[in-house]
Order: structure tokens, then sequence, then C-alpha cells
């Protein structure tokens, strides 16, 4: 890898300032898997990937109809390099499925799952490489033993192997909020509606409680439930007064049934015993 340490400080950066991490794969064996992480790159905001002993990636080939939109930036700028050249110039992050039980297995024990890493890395600012191994056989002892950290990602104990590309984008996006400023899903804070709006749903709601016929006890206990309901759901002012005008109707509609039951001697609505 020429020039390796200029390529190092031109990893992209965030807003934020802070350096985002490359990945690298060590000798993928299948050219889509490489289109597959290429593609998770793309989603979760990373543009550095760096193979080791790679495949022949041709531009017609499986690693190009996996990238999507990867193929590109993505995959037509990553670099070939070796495992000396990461381990030399980066922070690095090795991942395996199979971890070591106890301290006495030093190649897999420590470990960090996805969240935990993340975490980690908040509060590192250097060149940081994610790593990953083959398909079939992932990163060798000899491999993890020169890597700074191991990541694995949790999974049901009877196959906890999971394929390479899933494992890069499982990965991937439990480090989004390092790697990624801004995301498609909109603004999701929410504004409560006025208090004054709430307390006129309430007095609706109780109004409703009585035409039903309701034993005192029970419109108390029904208009607590739904107090205690909408204090946890904290509505908008538009749904609020969505609710309102539907109450408001239902209940014009109760007092118009009971004016008419008074006019024509009908009995009123049967209330409880």
């Amino acid at each position: 890898m020429s020039d390796e340490e200029s390529d190092v400080d031109a990893v992209e950066t965030p807003a934020s300032g802070r350096r985002k991490p490359v990945v690298v794969v060590v000798e993928p064996e299948t050219p889509g898997n490489v289109g597959t992480i290429a593609r998770a790159m793309k989603n979760f905001g990373l543009t550095d990937l760096k193979l080791v002993n790679p495949p022949e990636i041709a531009e017609d080939g499986e690693a190009y109809g996996f990238a999507g939109h990867a193929r590109e930036d993505v995959l037509p700028n990553a670099d070939e390099v070796t495992f000396d050249e990461v381990v030399a110039h980066y922070h690095t992050v090795g991942t395996t499925a199979i971890t070591g039980e106890d301290d006495r297995s030093h190649e897999r024990f420590p470990f960090k799952t996805p969240v935990e890493l993340r975490e980690s890395l908040k509060t590192v600012d250097a060149p940081t490489a994610i790593v990953f191994g083959r398909e079939g056989r992932g990163l060798n002892n000899e491999e993890l033993s020169r890597l700074d950290e191991v990541c694995s990602i949790p999974a049901d104990d009877d196959y906890p192997v999971l394929n390479l590309g899933q494992a890069a984008t499982v990965l991937l996006y439990e480090l989004r909020d390092l790697t990624v400023e801004e995301t498609q899903l909109p603004d999701t804070e929410v504004t409560r509606a006025p208090e004054a709006d709430l307390e006129r749903f309430h007095e609706f709601f109780d109004e409703l409680l009585a035409a039903t016929g309701q034993r005192d006890h029970v419109r108390e206990k029904n208009a607590l439930l739904m107090r205690r309901l909408l204090g946890r759901a904290h509505p908008t002012e538009r749904e609020i007064h969505s609710l309102l005008g539907a109450f408001r109707k239902a209940n014009a509609k109760l007092d118009h049934a009971d004016h008419l039951a008074a006019k024509y001697d009908e009995p009123p609505y049967p209330r409880e015993e």
C-alpha cells in the first residue's frame, strides 16, 4: 500500500471532525460478499474499503451487481493492502463469531459487542480499521492476536456464525452514530398537546361515560385509566383535536337521543344497576 500514512490522514471525516473507520476484508472468497459489504458501507456513511488478497473484482461481475450505489465510489476506490500494513497504521478491531469463554483464551477474549464497541470508539479519535475475515474460517488466532480489540455479534448459541455480508451490515449499523450525520428518517421529536386541550378531552370523555349510565365508581376508574393512558401517549395537538371532534359529535348525538326519548316518552339508555 503506497503512501499509506497519507491515506490514513485522508480518511473522510464527519462534520463532528471525528475520523471514520475504514473497513478491511481479509482474503474474501466471494466477490458478491465484497459487493454486499461495500453496499453496507454506503448505507452507513463509510467510504474507505481495503481488501487483503481479494478475488478478481470485475466491473461486470458479482461484486458490482451486489454493491448497489456503492459501485459508483466505494467499490471502485477500494485499495488492495497487506495485513501487515493494516496492523501498522490503524487501531484495529477484529471480528469473530467464536469467542473465548474466559481470560485463558487471549486471542478471542475479552471481546466487545457492537454496541459496546460503539461506546468505546466514541472516546477514541484515531485511525481505526474494522477487520473482517474469510467467509468460511474468519480470522485465525494468529491474526486476531495482532489486532487491538475483538468484536463479536451476539447471536443464537446454536448457530452464531453470520454470513460475512450480514455480519458487516449488523456491525456497521450499530456504529452508525459515529459515521452518519443525518438519516432519511424524519424528526421524531413530539410536541405534546396543550394541557388545556387535554383537559377538554377528559371533560368530553367524562360526559360520554355519564351518558352510558355507568355507576359512579366505574366512571371514576375509567376516567383515571384514560388519564393515565394519555399521560403515557403524549398526544400531539393535531391528534387531540381530532379526538375532541369525534367525542364532541358523539356526545351531541347522545344528548339528542336523550331529548327524543324524553319528548316521546321513550325509556332512556339503560343504566347499570
